[in-house]
């Protein structure tokens, strides 16, 4: 078993938020969910899944607040709601509150406000873009927006993300601007239109937090996908692990 492989954002978060992102090593889990999976609906053995959350724990002030992740836009708030609720984000206002989100290509998004009054976390792959997670997020965190800091975790990048053209346009049908995301990734049709589209997660999510006034934005860099030794990929390998973003408050 490797040690444990964290990724810690780089972005000016108050000393009371702590966050991290894990990657693919540090755990039990054998091929092809080696080693630290996170998710137990991937088909992994559950005890391998508990002992790598056990190993992950050690790490954090509490448990997270787990999510039965749906690809949509609901909000979870530690303290209220239980492990297991149905959403794709969730936010913590008190102390050693842990959000977290799991992914294997989709994009994590992690937020903060400058004051370290509530934190959050948001899976925000396609789907859950198109369908609004994050202002979903950032209206439930009840913050001004120019105070909001936003962290894109590693996403399947835009050389590798192919989607066909109903992506496109539910998203240009929201944003026009959106349009600077897509390019054409295979040759066209008889009629020049292009038979499928690279689609970049990242200048999606940064459109949608800008459009909303969220301009403290880092992070977006890496891909799921290629980087196959440190992380996780659905479109890469089918069957496959979890990774975790995890946000929470001293």
């Amino acid at each position: 078993m490797m040690s444990a492989e964290w990724i810690t954002p780089e972005w000016p978060a108050p000393p009371r938020v702590r966050a991290l992102m894990t990657t693919r090593h540090g755990g039990v889990s054998l091929p092809p969910y080696d080693s630290l999976n996170l998710a137990g609906h991937v088909g992994d053995d559950p005890q391998a899944v508990a002992e790598n959350r056990r190993i992950l724990r050690r790490h954090l002030p509490a448990e997270p607040l787990w999510l039965t992740q749906v690809h949509g836009a609901g909000v979870a708030e530690a303290g209220v709601d239980a492990t297991g609720v149905e959403a794709d984000a969730a936010l913590a206002r008190a102390p050693a509150q842990v959000c977290a989100v799991l992914t294997a290509d989709c994009l994590p998004v992690l937020l903060c406000d400058t004051h370290a009054h509530v934190v959050a976390a948001a899976h925000a792959g396609w789907r859950g873009l198109a369908a609004g997670v994050l202002e979903a997020t950032v209206r439930a965190m009840r913050i001004g927006p120019a105070r909001i800091l936003a962290w894109l975790g590693p996403a399947i990048g835009p050389d590798a993300f192919e989607v066909g053209e109903e992506v496109r346009q539910a998203f240009i049908e929201q944003d026009p601007l959106a349009a600077t995301a897509f390019r054409p990734a295979l040759p066209g049709t008889l009629d020049g239109a292009p038979r499928k589209w690279l689609a970049d997660l990242y200048t999606l999510a940064r459109l949608r937090l800008k459009a909303m006034g969220v301009d403290q934005i880092y992070g977006g860099a890496g891909c799921t996908y290629s980087e196959a030794r440190r992380f996780y990929s659905y479109r890469r390998d089918g069957r496959t692990g979890r990774m975790a973003a995890l946000i929470w408050l001293d």
